[in-house]
C-alpha cells in the first residue's frame, strides 16, 4: 500500500495525522494548479465537473447580482450548465443563448454584440465533449474583459487532453475534473482567478477557504494530483499517438458505411474524438450490438445518454431529430492502437446493415434510390 492511503487524518485537525493530511492535500492542489497555469490559491476541489460548473456559474451571479442580471452562454454546453442557469433563471437571471454554425462553433464577434449593460457573466465550453468542437475561448474573455464581464468555461473535456493556460485563455473561471486524463472519478477543481467576486453554495465549514465546505474526499484528491502531473509530462506524447487513430477513423468511416455524417469540427477538435451521425438507426441499439462486440462507445452525453432523447448539443447545430438519434462518439484513449481501429472498421459495418435491415425509413430510402 502506497504511504498515501495510509493518511486518515483529517487536513482540517492540527494534530500530526491532520497536517500529513493537508500537506498531501496542497501537494494535490499544486500539481492541478501546474496543469493549467494557475497558482495553488486559485485552485478548489469539488466532487465533479458537474458541481465545479454549478459552483462557479450560481456563485459567480450570485456573487455579482448587485451589477446587473444577464448572463450569456451557448445552447450546446454541457447539461450541467443549462441547469444551473435555469435554476438562476428562476431567481430572475436572465440567459440568453449564442448562435452555434454547422460545426457547434461560436462567433466571438456575436458574444459582443449580445452584451448588455447588465451582463455580469459568460459561460462557453472549452470544447464539446460530444462533438468535440474547441471554442476560440482566448477570443472570447478577451472581449468580456474589455467589457469587465466574469468569463467562466467548462474545461472538463479538455483539461488533461489539450495545454491549458489559464492566464493565455484569459478566464476568470475554469471547471476540470479528473476522469478527464485519467484520475479518479468524483473528483473535480474549480480555478477561480483571484478578486473574482463569488458567493459559496455549500456552507458549514472553512474547507477550500469557505469557498466549499465539506470534508475533503482526500485520496480523490491525492490520486486527481498524480493524474495532473503525469498529464502535463505525457499531454504531447499521447496526442502524437491518438490524433492519427481517430483521424484515421473520421475519414474511412464515412466512406464504407452510406450516410453517415461526421459532427463537430473537422479539424478544430480534441485530438482522440470522432462523433458521427448514422442515418437510418437507432443510437442506444447500435451501442447495444457494439457492446456485443467488445467496443465500448456514447451517444451523446454520458450524463444524458439513458435518457432516449435527442442530444441537444446535435439539435442546436441544425441535425434533424431523426438523424440525431443516431449519434455515435468514439474517445480514443492512450492505450488504444491502430488494430483497434482496425478492429471497429471491420465490425460496425454489418451491425448497421442489420440495424437498418429493421428500419422501415431504410427500406423507404432504398425504394427511393435510384438504381
Amino acid at each position: 500500500m502506497s504511504e498515501s492511503l495510509k493518511v486518515f487524518g483529517n487536513p482540517q485537525a492540527i494534530y500530526y495525522e491532520g497536517r500529513e493530511a493537508r500537506a498531501m492535500l496542497e501537494n494535490a492542489r499544486k500539481s492541478v494548479a501546474d496543469l493549467i497555469q494557475a497558482t495553488p490559491d486559485e485552485i478548489y476541489f469539488t466532487s465533479s465537473g458537474t458541481e465545479g460548473n454549478n459552483l462557479a456559474l450560481k456563485g459567480i451571479a450570485l456573487g455579482y447580482k448587485d451589477k446587473g442580471n444577464h448572463i450569456i452562454t451557448s445552447p450546446i454546453e454541457h447539461i450541467s450548465v443549462l441547469a444551473s442557469l435555469a435554476s438562476l433563471k428562476k431567481m430572475g437571471f436572465v440567459v440568453s443563448f449564442l448562435p452555434v454554425d454547422k460545426y457547434g462553433m461560436i462567433d466571438p464577434e456575436a458574444v459582443r454584440k449580445m452584451i448588455r449593460k447588465e451582463t455580469i457573466l459568460i459561460s462557453v465550453q472549452h470544447a464539446n465533449n460530444e462533438i468535440g468542437t474547441i471554442q476560440p475561448i482566448a477570443e472570447i474573455a478577451k472581449i468580456a474583459q474589455e467589457n469587465n464581464i466574469a468569463f467562466h468555461s467548462d474545461a472538463v473535456a479538455s483539461c488533461g487532453n489539450l495545454p491549458i493556460d489559464v492566464k493565455e485563455l484569459g478566464v476568470n473561471a475554469l471547471t476540470i475534473a479528473a476522469q478527464g486524463f485519467y484520475g479518479p472519478k468524483g473528483v473535480g477543481a474549480l480555478y477561480l482567478k483571484r478578486g473574482l467576486r463569488f458567493s459559496p453554495l455549500i456552507e458549514g465549514g472553512n474547507q477550500e477557504k469557505g469557498i466549499r465546505a465539506g470534508t475533503e474526499n482526500l485520496l480523490g484528491i491525492i490520486g486527481m494530483g498524480k493524474a495532473a502531473e503525469i498529464a502535463k509530462r505525457e499531454m504531447e506524447i499521447r496526442g502524437q499517438k491518438i490524433r492519427p487513430l481517430s483521424e484515421r477513423i473520421i475519414r474511412e468511416l464515412p466512406k464504407i458505411i452510406e450516410n453517415t455524417y461526421l459532427t463537430g469540427h473537422p479539424t478544430e477538435r480534441l485530438f482522440g474524438h470522432s462523433s458521427f451521425c448514422i442515418e437510418f438507426i437507432e443510437g442506444e441499439a447500435l451501442l447495444l450490438f457494439l457492446d456485443d462486440e467488445g467496443i465500448a462507445a456514447a451517444s451523446g452525453s454520458a450524463c444524458t445518454s439513458r435518457t432516449l432523447q435527442a442530444s441537444h448539443v446535435l439539435l442546436a447545430i441544425g441535425i434533424e431529430h431523426a438523424l440525431a438519434q443516431g449519434s455515435l462518439i468514439f474517445t480514443l484513449g492512450k492505450d488504444n492502437t491502430e488494430a483497434d481501429v482496425d478492429y471497429l472498421l471491420e465490425k460496425l459495418p454489418p451491425i448497421v446493415q442489420r440495424l437498418r435491415e429493421m428500419s422501415p425509413l431504410y427500406a423507404k430510402y432504398l425504394r427511393g434510390k435510384p438504381r
